[in-house]
């Protein structure tokens, strides 16, 4: 007993400062990407060309970016000639309308907080039920990592339940496949109201790289209304964890 509280004590705090300090995120990482349409070249179409999942729109009105269709690849980047479009570290992606998830500049408009009464009911408790609608395991592995002592969302009142039924409401990943569907719909059903949807990675809000196959639903919007949208494929723990705080009114900036 003696050996495990010193090896306890020598390993030190390993949970993060965040949100209380911005955390410390790997050269490679790929966070916000900032579109600049005057790089462009009237006839260019490199980056829509290149982009897997039909991302990128380039109209009169110039270049747009669809983080909800985005995979944060990099063939847009590597495809373009001028670099107009470049991914940033900012890991702050979290949205509470789809139409938001269009990009055109630098900016987004990040996930508002609830309304004062659901607040009331979700600001210190918030239970949720996990429903994996045909995904590759990519956004489940990053949901699942914010139970362990690093990031610890359970310090903020946030936990995954067993069960539906004592659940505030449920966390989807994947395109919704259709062997998923009732199972999906079953579940939303089960928890109480009133209840939350958070659609999390490009396969729950769009259908990721699965878009427009007969066997998914292109995302959990179309069955179940949607209060948060996370784009990644998969997200960074940081941006879900990020996302679920805004919307709980815990953080402004």
């Amino acid at each position: 007993m003696l050996q495990i509280i010193l090896a306890r004590l020598k390993q030190g705090h390993r949970t993060i400062a965040f949100p209380a300090q911005s955390p410390s995120l790997p050269d490679r990482f790929r966070g916000l990407p900032v579109v600049d349409s005057s790089k462009c070249p009237d006839d260019c179409r490199a980056c829509a060309e290149a982009c897997p999942t039909n991302a990128i729109t380039i109209d009169g009105k110039g270049l747009r970016l669809d983080l909800g269709r985005c995979l944060f690849c990099s063939d847009c980047t590597e495809a373009c000639p001028e670099g107009a479009i470049r991914y940033t570290q900012d890991y702050r992606l979290a949205t509470r309308k789809r139409e938001d998830l269009s990009l055109e500049g630098a900016t987004l408009k990040l996930a508002e907080a609830l309304d004062a009464k659901s607040r009331r009911l979700f600001g210190r408790s918030l239970k949720l039920r996990q429903v994996s609608a045909g995904g590759c395991n990519g956004c489940e592995a990053d949901l699942n990592v914010l139970g362990t002592v690093v990031f610890d969302m359970g310090r903020f009142g946030i936990q995954f339940v067993a069960s539906p039924r004592h659940a505030d409401g449920i966390v989807v990943t994947g395109p919704v496949t259709e062997n998923m569907r009732t199972a999906l719909l079953d579940t939303y059903a089960a928890v109480p109201p009133p209840k939350l949807v958070i659609a999390v990675g490009a396969c729950a809000i769009s259908g990721g790289p699965y878009v427009d196959n007969a066997e998914v639903h292109n995302g959990c919007g179309s069955l179940v209304p949607v209060d948060l949208y996370i784009p990644g494929c998969p997200p960074h723990p940081l941006t879900i964890l990020d996302g679920l705080l805004r919307l709980l009114g815990r953080l402004e900036k």
